[in-house]
């Protein structure tokens, strides 16, 4: 049997076509959509409560608000699958999402698959996306779109409920499932579309604070595991530091100096390539709220 797991948090318009999708499986195995409701505020729970006939597959879990790692770790307790599909509450998959997966995965042996994700901003139609070069993703193990056996999980002991803010807590069990020997098996016949709403400047102080918590979360993913590797991935290295301090002009770029040009972007239908601007003075928060947290813990 498998268990795909998929933890939210207020995404209930999106979550609904994710489900939705889920639904339409060319699956000939026995699965089922274990949803973990972290928390939510926005009637998620009410609305899955009244429509257990329109997705017969999902059981509903709910717990308080507690992050994506407990919120995880409490699907795989759950789940009565022994191989786990861990996706994204606004991903929608395609019809042989399942099938696909199921067909790289090997019945034995240390393996996971790891699917492909497209990035859409189309909440009418979000499959129509197509590939990207800015989709590519090199990370070995992360929760967007991965299939693997159970028992790896629960020997690698599950994913570190202290990443209780945001980041890095599923690259965090990639070191050590690489530990156990797991190798990626790519499989981009399992496609999600991940939608988000285009970018407006109303989002910026939620995305510098998802930023500042990045940062604080990836000192905590160093201090597990204190490589060059994990200091290049949270960006904690001289070069770093340099590069988005530059590029930001020690903070004279930010969300204020750049707003007249992100909305002049933003007006014309380039709300990618303002995002892509915001980029800038995002990343550095990151790199400040870095080097703030590791002087917190040394200290």
């Amino acid at each position: 049997m498998w268990s795909v797991i998929i933890p939210t948090y207020n995404r209930l318009p999106i979550l609904t076509k994710c489900l939705q999708a889920l639904e339409q499986q060319d699956f000939a195995e026995d699965y089922e959509v274990v949803v973990v409701d972290d928390g939510s505020t926005d009637d998620t729970v009410k609305f899955l409560q009244a429509r257990e006939k329109e997705f017969p597959h999902v059981r509903l879990l709910v717990q308080e608000h507690q992050g994506a790692a407990i919120a995880r770790n409490t699907g795989i307790d759950a789940a009565r699958g022994d191989r786990i599909v861990f996706i994204d509450s606004d991903l929608v998959v395609t019809a042989s999402f399942l099938s696909a997966h199921a067909h790289k995965l090997p019945k034995e042996g240390k393996y996971f698959t790891y699917g492909r994700v497209i990035n859409t901003v189309n909440f009418e139609d979000p499959t129509s996306e197509p590939f990207k070069l800015t989709d590519f993703s090199a990370a070995f193990f992360a929760t967007g779109n991965v299939a693997i056996a159970k028992e790896w999980l629960l020997l690698a002991g599950k994913f570190d409920p202290m990443f209780s803010q945001y980041g890095w807590e599923d690259l965090e069990l990639g070191v050590r499932l690489k530990k156990l020997g797991l190798k990626l098996i790519p499989c981009p016949a399992a496609v999600g579309y991940h939608w988000h709403p285009p970018f407006a400047l109303s989002q910026i102080p939620q995305m510098i604070e998802r930023e500042r918590q990045r940062g604080r979360m990836g000192i905590l993913f160093y201090r597990k595991h204190p490589t060059w590797e994990v200091r290049m991935m949270i960006q904690m290295t001289p070069l770093h530091l340099l590069l988005w301090g530059l590029l930001s002009l020690g903070g004279l770029v930010n969300e204020r100096t750049m707003a007249p040009l992100l909305q002049f972007l933003i007006v014309r239908g380039k709300s990618q390539w303002a995002l892509e601007l915001a980029r800038i003075f995002l990343n550095w928060y990151n790199v400040q709220a870095v080097y703030e947290a590791n002087q917190h813990w040394q200290h």
